[in-house]
């Protein structure tokens, strides 16, 4: 919270609102610490409504008493104090600092508001709470139907995107076309063969702002790529005709990866061996020596998937309790047909992936 304390002439009250913050954030942490179970249902409009009451409270007796308001509708931020600070609240279910933000251009942003900061909960045990300066913690720009933000709240000083492309955040979003700026840098860093985009549809997902060809990522991109794939896709292991195609669309929509045969990314390799347990076990798929080789960075892959992007993938109810014990099902099922020599999937995955 360190970093909230800068003060500038020409923003008035702005170390009393660094001050309020603070006292806003310690409450939070604080509280969130001794009512989990309560904390854990505060999302979307209801941790505004968490947020905006605590900020009102411990406004209380200072400059910003009776300023604080709660934005209602889809306007930017969400809460403003004195008709020139803002707060956008944001949240993940996810055990990380990462979430798509507002739109470049801003069309919806109040008059008035020249400081806004991001306060940011992560709602998973431990549930906790962050809060920077905006600008300070975008760090890239994603696609849904209009080029947006990347939130990370844990963004080291020097890495936003507007230290990237070299411009202030205040200059970029007075622009008359901030996303023509935005593509022209990004225009700079293609390489042959790609090109920037967005989605036409209304979407909430997000995806690159650059499209690249398979065979030009770094190995070791296409091997997370490989093993994402298999966490959301589990029928990718199976003999099903058809176990590509959202494989497919995902690596191209929210990826931004074309592959022009999507089946050699799995299938080639020809098979390999695995021991376990002093058995060695031969003619093992490239697919599932792929899996069982990186057992551990499954593990770390599944606990960032949350379980509202893995229940749609499944189709069928997930909980972030029960993600690992629901994937280790579907992979071994969708495996069976493809398995040799008696090979214990399920049990080795199990060992390493909790």
């Amino acid at each position: 919270m360190s970093n909230l304390l800068v003060s500038t002439n020409n923003q008035p009250n702005r170390a009393e609102f660094d001050s309020l913050l603070f006292s806003m954030l310690t409450f939070l942490n604080h509280d969130a610490a001794s009512k989990r179970g309560e904390y854990s249902k505060l999302l979307g409009s209801k941790l505004e409504g968490k947020v905006f009451e605590v900020l009102t409270e411990k406004a209380r007796g200072t400059v910003f008493e009776n300023s604080i308001e709660l934005i209602s509708g889809q306007r930017f931020p969400d809460i403003i104090a004195q008709k020139y600070y803002g707060v956008e609240v944001k949240s993940t279910k996810s055990n990380h600092w990462k979430s798509t933000g507002g739109s470049i251009a801003e069309g919806t942003r109040i008059d008035g508001i020249e400081r806004i900061f991001m306060l940011f909960g992560k709602m998973v045990h431990p549930i906790k709470f962050k809060c920077r300066p905006y600008e300070e913690c975008l760090s890239e720009v994603v696609v849904t139907h209009s080029p947006r933000y990347l939130i990370d709240m844990e963004l080291r000083s020097g890495e936003t995107i507007f230290d990237k492309i070299n411009l202030e955040y205040d200059d970029l979003r007075q622009q008359e076309n901030p996303i023509k700026t935005i593509l022209d840098y990004y225009k700079k860093q293609l390489k042959g063969g790609e090109k920037v985009w967005w989605l036409e549809s209304d979407t909430p997902k997000s995806s690159n702002i650059i499209i690249r060809l398979w065979n030009n990522l770094p190995p070791e991109e296409r091997d997370l790529i490989m093993l994402k794939g298999c966490l959301l896709f589990p029928e990718l292991v199976s003999k099903r005709q058809d176990k590509f195609n959202a494989f497919a669309i995902w690596l191209s929509t929210r990826q931004g990866v074309v592959c022009p045969n999507v089946r050699d990314i799995f299938t080639a390799g020809g098979q390999g061996r695995y021991i376990f347990r002093g058995q060695n076990y031969a003619k093992i798929p490239h697919i599932l020596t792929k899996l069982l080789e990186n057992a551990d960075r499954l593990s770390e892959l599944l606990a960032e998937l949350s379980a509202e992007e893995l229940s749609e993938t499944w189709m069928c109810r997930v909980n972030s309790n029960d993600k690992a014990a629901k994937w280790l099902d579907l992979i071994s099922e969708n495996a069976q047909a493809i398995i040799k020599n008696d090979l214990p999937l399920k049990r080795i995955l199990s060992s390493k992936i909790n």
